[in-house]
């Protein structure tokens, strides 16, 4: 009995508690924390990057490569991946040589094949992001190319409507640093920002292909291969370089990037477009190397080591490395053009992209030298020719 009355007093107990209410998604939905306004950085960034994206392009390279098809008909196999960017409006790209350097290569081994700076052979494809928001991809002709400086110009046949080109600025009016921004195709990320400061300017930086540029852009902005072609913005969103090697032993960005500077690029370009070739001021004189010039006790300057028959150069008196009864004779050592020192033979080839063709120039050169008087100062003025040597 007793334990009866105990169970039903259990039992009504139980009854008089609150029943379990079911959960709902807001009860398990945390509070969402209203959106502030963007820093005026961010903005800004944010506006460098949209005025500008539709201008850079996805740079892929191709390789003609010969199989049983009708001339004509050939296969055209990516290869490569970079970047570019809309030069004008009148449909030319520009972008680094490098990226294209199998399909250029590939043109030069193809029979009847036309040669870099001839213009009309399909070396890339090339793919656009429209205002709509869809990429589209049209065939890349070759306007041009500059191996020297790492430069190439491709054309392609697409809308007006799609053809946004970039503002370009100046190089040599940047500031270590002055903030600048990357955008590119990183490992095929197409449209990637990255952004940073310049950490170095005027720097003497060696192309993938061999070839000495002057006045590059040093950048802490992450550079990864396939921005290679890419431009380099400052923070008013004009293209100051043009982003082409990255410093490191792994291969992938590690905080020094390197951009050739616009101002080399503008000189190089609209030759390229009028021509397909740049013509480029010269001396017409071969320079040795600093190894042969330390045997020649020579520690400073260009030394001369041949000069070109009939060249200015010739005719103004420049005397070249020779051989005489005392043994080799170091020729007439380049120590200064115009106010421009010359300490090494890099440092000529680069204070002569300042010139063109036709331009006088005062070269500051010592005679004899190794000689134990000393050697003998000579100022030598001078046209510069066309480059043929």
């Amino acid at each position: 009995m007793h334990a009866l009355l105990a169970a039903s007093a259990a039992l009504a107990s139980v009854q008089q508690q609150p029943a379990c209410q079911a959960l709902t998604l807001a009860d398990v939905t945390p509070e969402i924390a209203p959106p502030v306004p963007l820093s005026a950085r961010e903005e800004a960034i944010i506006s460098v990057f949209e005025n500008n994206t539709n201008a850079v392009v996805n740079v892929f390279d191709v390789t003609l490569q010969g199989t049983a098809r009708p001339p004509g008909q050939d296969e055209l196999q990516p290869e490569g991946n970079g970047t570019g960017f809309l030069w004008d409006d009148a449909g030319n790209v520009v972008t680094n040589y490098h990226v294209l350097q199998s399909a250029l290569a590939a043109m030069g081994r193809r029979p009847g094949a036309q040669r870099a700076g001839q213009g009309g052979q399909v070396v890339a494809k090339i793919t656009l992001l429209g205002m709509d928001g869809f990429n589209q991809t049209f065939d890349g002709t070759l306007v041009g190319a500059d191996r020297n400086k790492d430069i190439c110009v491709l054309h392609i046949n697409a809308p007006k409507s799609l053809l946004r080109s970039v503002k370009l600025g100046e190089s040599r009016a940047l500031r270590v640093g002055q903030q600048v921004l990357a955008i590119g195709n990183p490992f095929g990320f197409d449209h990637t920002l990255t952004t940073g400061v310049i950490s170095g300017l005027g720097r003497e930086i060696q192309s993938q292909l061999g070839g000495s540029i002057g006045g590059a852009i040093q950048t802490d902005a992450a550079i990864n291969p396939g921005n290679s072609g890419g431009p380099l913005l400052d923070s008013a969103g004009r293209v100051v370089g043009v982003n082409t090697a990255i410093f490191t032993a792994s291969g992938l960005s590690a905080g020094v990037g390197f951009a050739i500077g616009i101002d080399t690029v503008r000189r190089v370009v609209p030759q390229l477009i009028a021509t397909g070739k740049v013509v480029r001021p010269a001396l017409n004189i071969q320079i040795s190397s600093e190894a042969v010039a330390r045997q020649l006790r020579v520690n400073r300057g260009a030394v001369v080591q041949a000069v070109a028959p009939n060249s200015a150069a010739a005719k103004a008196g420049l005397l070249p490395t020779r051989r005489a009864l005392s043994g080799i004779v170091a020729g007439d050592t380049i120590v200064r053009i115009d106010s421009k020192p010359v300490a090494k033979p890099g440092d000529l080839a680069l204070a002569l992209d300042d010139y063109k063709v036709g331009d006088m120039v005062r070269l500051k050169v010592q005679r004899g030298a190794g000689d134990p008087q000393g050697p003998q100062e000579l100022d030598i003025n001078l046209r510069l020719e066309e480059e043929t040597v």
